[in-house]
C-alpha cells in the first residue's frame, strides 16, 4: 500500500503519471482532503470534488497562483486571461459569445463533417494497415473540426497538438525551466499566428459556417461589452487547446482501454448500441483531464473537516470517477454502466462549453472505427503522455488485420 503520509502533489514521480489509481484508492480511504507541505489540499472524494464545482465560492481565478508560478511572461497572460481561469463577470461574457456555437441544434448540424472527416481518416487507416493511433487518427478528427469552427488555414493544424501539449504542460503541478520556454514559445508564436487571422477575418467578414465562433468572439458583445484583442487572442488558444487536445486523449484512451479490456472489446463488436454508455465509462476511467483545480474564496465544510478560505484546493478528478461510494466495483470497465455519474467535463459554471461536441466526435469515431476493424488490435508499446494533470497517450501502434 502506499504511504500516504508523506504524499506530496508537487512532488510526485512518473510512477503515479502511469498509475495513479494505487495512491488515489488510499488516500480517499484514508485521507481524502489531504493537504500537501505547501498548505494546498488535494480531494479525492466524488462528493467532496462536486461541492466544490458547484459552489460559487470557489474561485477559478489564478492571477496570484500563476503569479508566483510563472512570474510575467506569456504563460502567465495566457492563462490568466482565458475562460477557464476566470470567475464572472469577465467569464460569463466570454462563455456567453462562445455558447451560441455550442448548442445541441448547432452542434447537431456538425454531425455530417464529423462522420465525412470519420470516413476518410478510417479510409487511410485501412490503407495504411499499420499506423500510430494517435497521430495518424485521434488527433486528426479534432484538429479539423475545431480548425473549422475557428477558420483556421490548413496550412497551421499540423502544428495544434505540439502548441497544446506545451501550453497545457505547463499546468502541471511542478514544471521543469525547459517545459516553461517551450510553453511560453508556444504562446508567442501562436499568437502571432492567431493576431494575423483575426485581423483579416475582421477586416474581411464572410458570414460562413467555417470560422463561425472565431466570428463570434470578434463581433459579438455581451451586456455592452465586447472582447480586447488579447482577450481574444488567448480564448482562442484556449478552444484550440481543448477543443482538439482533450478530444484527442478520449480517443486514443478509448481504444487503450478496450485493448485492455478484450471481452468489452468483444461486447461492442458484438452489441455496437452500447457506443454511448461505453463513452461515459471510457471517460470515467480514462479522464483526460485529471486534475481541477479552485480558491477558496470562503470556508468549506468537507468530509472529513473546513477548509478554510483562502486554501488552494487541487480535485481530483481521476480519484472521484472511481469512487466506490458512487461507482460499484470501480476499478471494473463496464461499457454498460449506468447511471455513471462522471465528471470528466466538470460541472456547475465551469462545465466543459465542448462536452457534447467531444461526445458526439468519441461516438463516431470509435463507433466507426471498431465495426469497421473488428480485428482492430494493439502492435506495438503505448506511450502515456508524462503529465500528471492531462492523461492521455502520445503513441498506439495498431494494426488493423
Amino acid at each position: 500500500m502506499p504511504d500516504i503520509t508523506t504524499f506530496d502533489l508537487n512532488a510526485i514521480d512518473r510512477a503515479f503519471i502511469e498509475n495513479p489509481h494505487p495512491t488515489l484508492h488510499a488516500l480517499r480511504r484514508e485521507d481524502p482532503v489531504h493537504r500537501n507541505p505547501d498548505g494546498s489540499v488535494y480531494l479525492t472524494r466524488h462528493d467532496d470534488c462536486l461541492k466544490v464545482y458547484q459552489s460559487r465560492d470557489m474561485l477559478s481565478d489564478k492571477q496570484e497562483e500563476f503569479g508566483k508560478k510563472f512570474g510575467k511572461c506569456p504563460l502567465h497572460t495566457h492563462h490568466t486571461t482565458s475562460l477557464i481561469f476566470n470567475d464572472p463577470p469577465y467569464h460569463t461574457v466570454v462563455r456567453k459569445l462562445i455558447a451560441g456555437a455550442f448548442t445541441p441544434r448547432k452542434l447537431a448540424e456538425f454531425e455530417p463533417l464529423i462522420s465525412d472527416i470519420v470516413d476518410r481518416l478510417l479510409d487511410r487507416v485501412e490503407d495504411l494497415g499499420e499506423l500510430d493511433l494517435v497521430n495518424d487518427f485521434a488527433k486528426v478528427l479534432p484538429t479539423e473540426i475545431i480548425s473549422f469552427m475557428l477558420g483556421i488555414p490548413e496550412s497551421y493544424r499540423s502544428r495544434l497538438r505540439e502548441f497544446s501539449l506545451a501550453i497545457l504542460g505547463a499546468l502541471d503541478p511542478v514544471v521543469s525551466r525547459e517545459r516553461l520556454d517551450a510553453g511560453n514559445a508556444a504562446v508567442t508564436e501562436f499568437s502571432a499566428i492567431l493576431a494575423e487571422l483575426i485581423a483579416h477575418r475582421r477586416a474581411h467578414p464572410d458570414g460562413a459556417a467555417q470560422g463561425e465562433v472565431l466570428d463570434s468572439l470578434i463581433f459579438g458583445e455581451h451586456d455592452g461589452r465586447t472582447l480586447t484583442d488579447e482577450e481574444l487572442i488567448q480564448n482562442c488558444i484556449f478552444l484550440l487547446n481543448a477543443g482538439h487536445e482533450t478530444t484527442t486523449s478520449m480517443v486514443g484512451n478509448a481504444v487503450g482501454t478496450l485493448f485492455d479490456n478484450p471481452d468489452q472489446h468483444r461486447l461492442l463488436l458484438a452489441e455496437p448500441g452500447h457506443i454511448t454508455t461505453a463513452m461515459e465509462e471510457f471517460l470515467r476511467v480514462q479522464s483526460p483531464l485529471q486534475i481541477g483545480n479552485r480558491l477558496a474564496g470562503e470556508d468549506i465544510t468537507l468530509s472529513t473537516g473546513t477548509v478554510p478560505k483562502g486554501t488552494y484546493i487541487h480535485t481530483s478528478i481521476a480519484g472521484a470517477n472511481r469512487d466506490p461510494e458512487v461507482f460499484a466495483d470501480p476499478d471494473r470497465v463496464d461499457i454498460t454502466r449506468k447511471p455513471n455519474r462522471q465528471i470528466a467535463f466538470i460541472t456547475g459554471i465551469h462545465v466543459c462549453l465542448g462536452a457534447t461536441l467531444a461526445r458526439i466526435e468519441g461516438r463516431i469515431a470509435i463507433g466507426r472505427l471498431v465495426q469497421r476493424f473488428p480485428k482492430l488490435r494493439e502492435n506495438g508499446e503505448r506511450e502515456v503522455l508524462p503529465l500528471a494533470r492531462f492523461r492521455g497517450l502520445t503513441r498506439l501502434p495498431v494494426a488493423v488485420g
